[in-house]
Parts: structure tokens; sequence; C-alpha cells
């Protein structure tokens, strides 16, 4: 009857052991001193720009007020005329602006992608009126009693397995 052979197991190589150094008397010589280095000041940039994020289904609006500027309104370069042919979505993502009276002055510049055009005005709309809550704190009420600082929570269901969509069965018959 055979007998059962083994193999030897080898070891991980072992990292390189760190050697002393001896180290000679010094002759009471001592380098040049180095002048302290102070880190330079950051340049002061009279830009503060305040942040904020919208969402909505799967579209994602990055919100970037300036505020005391032009009053520009631009989303992904272009102004929200250009972006939004329509004047409902227009309406939609300025509508933060049109419930405050335009009390605050400021511009935005926009970043948006995903989803589909009335998702972005959608988180659009979200991200400005987060913005604009960050800038002044008392228009919260404002902004909150018309409905703007809601996140929509409505996203599409994941299609099941054994089901032809998220809940449509395929045909069932009976005989």
């Amino acid at each position: 009857m055979p007998t059962k052979t083994t193999a030897k197991k080898r070891k991980a190589p072992s990292r390189p052991r760190a050697r002393k150094t001896v180290s000679k008397p010094s002759l009471g010589i001592t380098p040049p001193a180095r002048p302290a280095r102070t880190p330079d000041k950051p340049k002061s940039t009279k830009r503060t720009y305040l942040y904020a994020v919208g969402r909505r289904k799967s579209a994602v609006a990055r919100v970037r007020f300036q505020a005391n500027d032009g009053g520009a309104f631009t989303v992904n370069g272009l102004p929200v005329e250009q972006y939004f042919p329509q004047v409902e979505l227009q309406q939609i993502a300025t509508s933060p602006l049109e419930t405050i009276a335009r009390s605050v002055a400021g511009s935005f510049s926009i970043r948006t992608h995903g989803g589909g055009k009335r998702g972005q005005a959608d988180a659009i709309r979200l991200g400005v009126a987060r913005a604009l809550v960050t800038h002044d704190p008392a228009l919260r009420p404002t902004i909150k009693h018309a409905g703007h600082l809601t996140r929509d929570p409505r996203v599409k269901e994941r299609k099941k397995y054994g089901l032809k969509r998220a809940r449509r069965a395929p045909q069932w018959q009976k005989r």
C-alpha cells in the first residue's frame, strides 16, 4: 500500500533586518544651521464659494454659489435658458430664487450629470435651495414651506429575477 507523501512548506522570505550602525564621535564641528522655513501663506482669493448637492432619481447636480457676484445662472457652462429650452424646466430650476424674490445677490455655477432633463432640473432646484439656506439660514422657513428642501425619494425599482421587469411577471396560462 503506497504511503502518503507531503511536501515541505516553504517559508515566506523575511524582510531585511535593520543593520546597526556605529556613529563616529563628532569632533565638535556642527553643520551650519539652516534658517527655519516658514510655510508660504496661501494666496487669498476673494472668491468664496458655497457648495451644495441636489439629487433626483439618477440625476446629480453640484451647485456652486458665489455671493455678491454678477447674478449668472449657468448649467454645465451654458446659461439656464440654453441648457433647458423648455420654459417649464427653467422655472423648476430657478424656483428657489423666485420663492425668495431674488433677495440674495449671487451667481450659480452648476455641474449636473445623469438622468434626464426633468430629473436634472429637480436636482438643480434642491441644490440651489440647499446653497441658499447655507448662505442665509434665515431663508430656511420660506424655502422649506415652498417644498424646495424636500428630497424626492422615488427612484426606479430594480428588476427581479423570474420577472420581466420590476413587478411584471411572465404571462400565466391556466391550461
